[in-house]
């Protein structure tokens, strides 16, 4: 009998034993998740696009570098607490265009109990990762998230300091 699993149950998204193929897999899901929050991906030149939500904080995404069949993109939620901002989670993908695939190149957050910072990690550390990618994504659509065209200039800090996403 098939256990049942709530979509955001940290045991369901933390369970199992991964593999190459089902990492693969994972890579592949979540390549078609970011993919309707940004179609038009391959076509963007660098730079901070938002996403803004009357139920939550706007989401940044920055796209750092375009090659013909690769993107390195940040995103991020960006908190302002007591004059300062404050990524969470942030993290940065590299999306294979022609292997219609996501990477996490590096991830830092504090929803899932994962590694504070992400390392050369072993299969385990990157299937939590890519799975801890694919339930943001998943909630990003189901908010109605979509990227402007345009790119915007991310918040400031209290000092009137502009926000590097990527420092």
């Amino acid at each position: 009998m098939q256990r049942f699993c709530h979509p955001w149950a940290t045991a369901c998204v933390l369970s199992g034993r991964p593999n190459v193929g089902a990492l693969m897999s994972l890579c592949e899901e979540n390549f078609a998740r970011l993919s309707r929050l940004v179609p038009d991906l391959v076509a963007r030149p660098p730079g901070v696009y938002g996403s803004c939500c009357s139920e939550g904080v706007d989401l940044y995404l920055e796209v750092e570098e375009q090659a013909r069949f690769t993107t390195i993109l940040r995103l991020t939620y960006l908190f302002p607490v007591q004059g300062v901002v404050l990524p969470d989670p942030d993290a940065r993908l590299r999306v294979y265009h022609d292997a219609r695939q996501v990477e996490v190149i590096d991830l830092s957050q504090t929803v899932l109990p994962l590694r504070a910072d992400y390392r050369a990690p072993a299969l385990v550390e990157k299937w939590r990762a890519n799975a801890f990618i694919g339930k943001w994504l998943t909630y990003c659509q189901r908010q109605g998230r979509v990227f402007g065209d345009a790119p915007v200039t991310p918040p400031t800090f209290a000092s009137g300091a502009r926000v590097t996403l990527c420092p």
